[in-house]
């Protein structure tokens, strides 16, 4: 068996180069980030998929939360960065049986496959290979693994391998803090006996959502791939199932928010506030009232608002913590990303753009002022610091693109540079262009199409483009062809 690193220096003429002349320490954490990720790239002989990604905790270990989220930012560089390919270090060994290397820890994270393999197909245009995921049957059959797995440490076969928390009830999941992601969080707070041993004895409304989260992009790939029309009936009747469960059960009116609920008495609510309440709003599972109830919570600088956004429980709650203390306040990337992604998918780009450039700042304040400087795991949700530990004493892991580069690469992009929407199947971007001064990117590929976007301090936009694609501008529409464009952008207020 051979493991290693990747041995040459980060091909940035393969990554998009991103221009900001106001915030040139924006810029900088975005190559750093590029630079970490890079150290991230493992070949592995033995390994289902090499090379992939590896999140950075143990060479022998994966995890599907992790991988996932790495994978939202490697469609950025998709030749050079293996995102989606390092999937199969996953579907092989759970679904084909296919002997691995590999412990896969908790198999039973997070199912979000299908929305990654979405996205990616979206922005690469590449349906061949959603084609060749669907015919293999990994996303349906994750989806069935995740809702079927037995009482947990089973040790029937063919679960016998594999370490889970969860189990479905009939009326919602159960789960565990480490399984969802969110080790040490307070959820299930104060259930009998007391203490902090309560996660076995609830609901997790967001492990319902993130099913509801695949059975909608399910649904959409059915139709995308042209499969039968029954197919996609099947899957939205599934979404719709979902959504009905989480509003009988889960969604709770006088808060505005969604909560976990006794597995005893699902009628009953436990309330501790979190940013994975914005699962169901990405689900497409949220009505528009309780979309902008949650997007009040976002807003709310006692809630989830503030200087430095998405702290992991609601500042007002009596657990939360301003040392971070893991998931007790502290600041992670893949809820900040879900959260701002579900805002912006539902009428809240503005709130969403505006969270999302904080955050960013904090990242790189904390880069700046924090020795060593480097790109944290979770950060402190009120000083630019790395979060602390589950001991509240020692500072999580540095060094962290593995997840953490979703704010330097993927929110930098979409919401701070603006780039909202990037189509390669409809051959559209959609760039919401509010900063001052110079700002764009250079070799933004997507589909078949390289292209450069500059919008310059005199508000003057020079697009190049490799072939045709849809410019919407500050909301106004240009069909570009192939060749060299000058373009006047409509002014925007900036998002600060």
């Amino acid at each position: 068996m051979s493991y290693a690193k990747n041995s040459a220096p980060l091909p940035r003429e393969r990554i998009p180069e991103p221009l900001l002349d106001s915030e040139p320490g924006l810029v900088a954490l975005y190559w750093e980030a590029w630079r970490q990720a890079w150290d991230h790239v493992i070949h592995r002989e033995d390994a289902p998929q090499s090379p992939y990604m590896d999140e950075g905790f143990a060479r022998n270990t994966l995890w599907i939360w992790d991988t996932c989220f790495m994978a939202l930012f490697c469609k950025y560089a998709p030749d050079t960065f293996p995102g989606v390919e390092s999937f199969e270090n996953f579907y092989q060994p759970i679904h084909d049986g296919r002997p691995s290397p590999f412990k896969i820890q908790h198999p039973d994270n997070p199912p979000l496959f299908a929305w990654i393999e979405l996205e990616h197909a979206r922005f690469t245009g590449d349906l061949a290979r959603l084609r060749r995921i669907w015919s293999r049957g990994y996303l349906q059959k994750h989806y069935a693994f995740f809702h079927s797995q037995p009482p947990p440490r089973t040790t029937t076969p063919p679960f016998a391998r594999y370490h889970n928390d969860l189990h479905w009830t009939g009326r919602g999941y159960l789960w565990s803090g480490v399984a969802s992601g969110m080790d040490n969080t307070p959820r299930g707070r104060g259930t009998p006996p007391h203490g902090y041993d309560g996660h076995e004895r609830i609901l997790w409304f967001d492990a319902l959502a993130q099913q509801g989260l695949a059975a909608r992009c399910l649904a959409e790939i059915a139709e995308l791939l042209g499969e039968p029309a029954s197919e996609a009936a099947r899957w939205r009747a599934e979404h719709a199932r979902i959504r009905a469960l989480l509003d009988e059960l889960y969604w709770d009116s006088r808060d505005g928010i969604y909560h976990d609920v006794l597995a005893a008495d699902p009628s009953t609510r436990v309330r501790v506030k979190t940013p994975a309440a914005y699962w169901p709003v990405l689900a497409d599972l949220a009505s528009p009232d309780q979309t902008a109830r949650l997007a009040a919570h976002a807003r709310d600088p006692l809630g989830f608002g503030g200087p430095v956004p998405w702290p992991s429980v609601s500042r007002d709650d009596p657990d939360y913590r301003a040392t971070g203390f893991y998931w007790r306040g502290g600041v992670w990337l893949p809820l900040a990303y879900m959260a701002t992604k579900a805002l912006q998918r539902h009428g809240h780009a503005p709130l969403a753009d505006e969270l999302a450039a904080r955050l960013v700042r904090h990242q790189a304040a904390t880069y700046e002022r924090h020795a060593p400087h480097t790109i944290w795991e979770c950060y402190a949700p009120e000083a630019p610091r790395p979060a602390t530990e589950k001991d509240d004493a020692s500072f999580s892991r540095p060094d962290f693109c593995g997840w953490s580069a979703l704010g330097p690469i993927s929110l930098f992009i979409e919401n701070v540079l603006g780039f909202h929407r990037v189509d390669g199947l409809a051959r559209v971007i959609e760039w919401t262009c509010r900063l001052p001064g110079r700002v764009g990117l250079r070799r933004l590929r997507f589909a078949d199409i390289e292209t450069d976007l500059v919008r310059e301090a005199d508000g003057g936009v020079h697009v190049s483009t490799t072939a045709p694609f849809t410019l919407v501008l500050n909301g106004r529409s240009h069909a570009l062809p192939r060749g060299r464009h000058t373009l006047q952008a409509r002014a925007l207020s900036a998002a600060r």
